[in-house]
């Protein structure tokens, strides 16, 4: 019998999507005709610099904005079409979301700052106990778990956050600057930690991030300039400047 290979699903397809801001009499195009599709179980990187249209690309893709023109896709759901509520229920079961400034409740332990995420599965307080102190463990944090924020370091602080973000079995992770507010080696670590993650359980990861070391490590990098994708095979880097 022969076996086909399973070619990869589209989670996301993107189609036209542009993002306009009005400020004053004046538009800002933040994001301008984006067409794109992402795989399941991808890892990939969107580098650019400030003001690229990055960001407003990954808040896009997670249901925190919607689109002026075009057409997102999420596993065949049009996005753009879907009711608050059901934006709300996608993003609190299927994405998870980490952030360069860690955000977490400074006054709950790392353990409790994974349970609060895990409130709507309206699990017993035992099996909320055992899931966090598991994902903990999984991001290399289980000696911790009973630290609050500011006796944690930047790099223990972010794997909570990572901890957090996959509290709910996300198909997806959403990373913004992940390695932002980390010195280097700290840094090389958490990214280190996404792509395992991604070749491990088959995680669809997203990262926007200023940092071409980061994205010449991805398995798919794509650059953004002026809120546009630029061609894959475009040279430039010198456009990344600083963030």
């Amino acid at each position: 019998m022969n076996v086909a290979t399973l070619k990869p699903q589209p989670i996301y397809e993107l189609h036209g999507i542009s993002k306009t801001y009005d400020q004053g009499a004046n538009e800002i195009h933040a994001v301008r005709d984006v067409d794109l599709t992402i795989d399941e179980g991808e890892f990939l990187v969107v580098v650019g610099p400030s003001g690229s249209g990055k960001t407003t690309l990954l808040q896009l893709l997670g249901g925190l904005d919607r689109p002026t023109a075009g057409e997102i896709r999420f596993e065949g759901r049009d996005m753009a079409r879907l009711k608050d509520g059901e934006l709300s229920d996608l993003r609190l079961r299927t994405l998870g979301f980490i952030f360069q400034q860690f955000n977490l409740i400074p006054t709950l332990t790392a353990a409790q700052n994974v349970e609060v995420a895990l409130a709507p599965r309206k699990l017993s307080a035992h099996a909320r106990h055992e899931r966090a102190r598991w994902l903990l463990e999984s991001v290399g944090l289980a000696t911790r778990a009973h630290h609050v924020p500011s006796k944690l370091s930047g790099g223990e602080q972010q794997r909570v956050a990572i901890a957090r973000a996959l509290a709910n079995e996300p198909r997806v992770l959403l990373a913004d600057e992940p390695n932002g507010n980390l010195d280097s080696t700290t840094g090389e670590e958490i990214i280190q930690l996404l792509m395992s993650l991604s070749a491990e359980r088959r995680q669809t990861i997203v990262v926007i991030t200023h940092d071409t070391a980061i994205a010449a490590r991805a398995q798919r990098q794509l650059r953004m300039r002026d809120g546009e994708l630029l061609p894959a095979d475009h040279e430039a880097v010198a456009f990344l400047g600083t963030s």
